[in-house]
């Protein structure tokens, strides 16, 4: 199944969307985004896609700031862009996440944003989802693509300027990828369970 929009009129203004997104009742265990200004409703991810996640999640708490925390279902907003993400991952300090009411904080916030493509919204997280990062000012979006046309790969992109990203690193699976400071990782893609 893939994802399922909403219709929404854009005249309404951010403030009407984020709250559309918040009060409807969603279909329980569904991801739920704001996308360009439409509201996005995908079913939960398969497995695999969760066990990598999981496996970033458990090396990324071996190596950052005791003051912050990866997250696998918080919200990051960009207004600018219409858009308000749930990444599979997003490392943001506990005083953001503490200070923030709701269920997102704003995606400026992320040190680190983990995006892992599922293959019918894979689109998203290659491009809309990476401008929307790179606009917000993100430091550091992984994309891990288990249904990139070469074959599954991880792209580590960096140094947001002018709301574009600079590619830092690419690696194929099996290889491993170097996240910088202030993470200091080397990730091992080869745990990364195949399709």
């Amino acid at each position: 199944m893939g994802a399922l929009t909403v219709d929404y009129d854009p005249g309404q203004g951010w403030d009407d969307l984020v709250r559309l997104w918040g009060e409807s009742n969603w279909p329980e265990g569904c991801k739920v985004e704001i996308i360009e200004g439409i509201v996005t409703v995908s079913p939960a991810p398969a497995n695999r896609h969760n066990s990598i996640a999981a496996r970033v999640h458990r090396a990324l708490l071996g190596v950052i700031p005791e003051d912050w925390n990866p997250h696998q279902t918080l919200g990051v907003a960009i207004p600018s862009r219409l858009g308000l993400y749930i990444p599979d991952l997003v490392v943001v300090p506990d005083a953001v996440v503490d200070a923030e009411p709701g269920s997102f904080v704003p995606a400026a916030a992320a040190e680190l944003v983990v995006e892992v493509t599922s293959k019918a919204n894979a689109v998203h997280d290659r491009v809309t989802k990476a401008a929307g990062y790179a606009v917000a000012g993100v430091p550091l979006y992984l994309l891990i693509d288990r249904w990139a046309p070469a074959g599954p790969t991880t792209i580590l992109y960096g140094d947001p300027k002018g709301g574009v990203y600079r590619v830092l690193q690419t690696a194929k699976f099996g290889e491993v990828i170097q996240l910088p400071e202030p993470f200091a990782l080397a990730l091992d893609t080869g745990v990364f369970p195949l399709d």
